[in-house]
C-alpha cells in the first residue's frame, strides 16, 4: 500500500462510525414512541451512507389495526425507517449542529414494495446519499428482510431548525 492508498483508508476509516444504539439515536433525531422507527444504526459512512435496523414485533402498535388478522407493516413506515436512518447519517455528517434540527421530507418517488414486511423480521434499511445542495438532500434506500429487498425508495428532504 503506497502513501495516498494507506491516507484514503485513513480517511475513510475516520469517516465511518462503528453503531449508534438506541440512546444515541435518540440524541441525534426528535422522534419518539410510537414513532421512533429505528432501533440501532449499525453503520455510517459520513457524507455517504448508513444501514439502520428495524426489530419488527408484533407489540408494534400499528398491528393493533394494520392488519389484525394478518399482520403487515404498513409501507408508510418502511419509508419512514428510511427517513430516519438518513436523518441519523445527516446528524453524523452534519455534526454536533446538526442535533435537533427537523429533517422534512420533500419527495418520496419510484416507491415498491416487494415482500410483506411481519412481525419477527429484523429490517435492515440500506441508505445511500444521492446527492446533497445547501440544505435538500437527496437518498436511495432500499429495506432489507434476511438479505432479500423487501422495499425501495428515492426520497429528497430539507433540513431545517425547529
Amino acid at each position: 500500500m503506497d502513501a495516498s492508498e494507506a491516507q484514503a483508508a485513513e480517511t475513510t476509516a475516520a469517516a465511518t462510525v462503528e453503531a449508534y444504539d438506541i440512546a444515541q439515536i435518540m440524541r441525534a433525531i426528535p422522534h419518539r414512541y410510537p414513532f421512533l422507527m429505528v432501533d440501532r444504526v449499525v453503520e455510517v459512512h459520513k457524507n455517504i451512507s448508513a444501514i439502520g435496523i428495524k426489530n419488527v414485533t408484533i407489540n408494534e402498535n400499528f398491528f393493533q389495526g394494520h392488519f389484525p388478522e394478518h399482520p403487515v407493516m404498513p409501507g408508510v413506515l418502511i419509508i419512514e425507517c428510511m427517513a430516519q436512518t438518513a436523518a441519523v447519517l445527516v446528524v453524523e455528517t452534519l455534526g454536533p449542529e446538526a442535533r435537533g434540527k427537523l429533517v422534512y421530507f420533500m419527495t418520496v418517488e419510484n416507491a415498491k414494495f416487494r415482500k410483506p414486511v411481519v412481525p419477527g423480521d429484523q429490517m435492515r434499511v440500506h441508505v445511500v446519499k444521492e446527492k446533497q445542495r445547501a440544505n435538500i438532500w437527496k437518498f436511495h434506500a432500499e429495506a432489507k428482510v434476511d438479505g432479500k429487498v423487501v422495499a425501495e425508495a428515492t426520497y429528497a428532504a430539507m433540513i431545517l431548525d425547529r
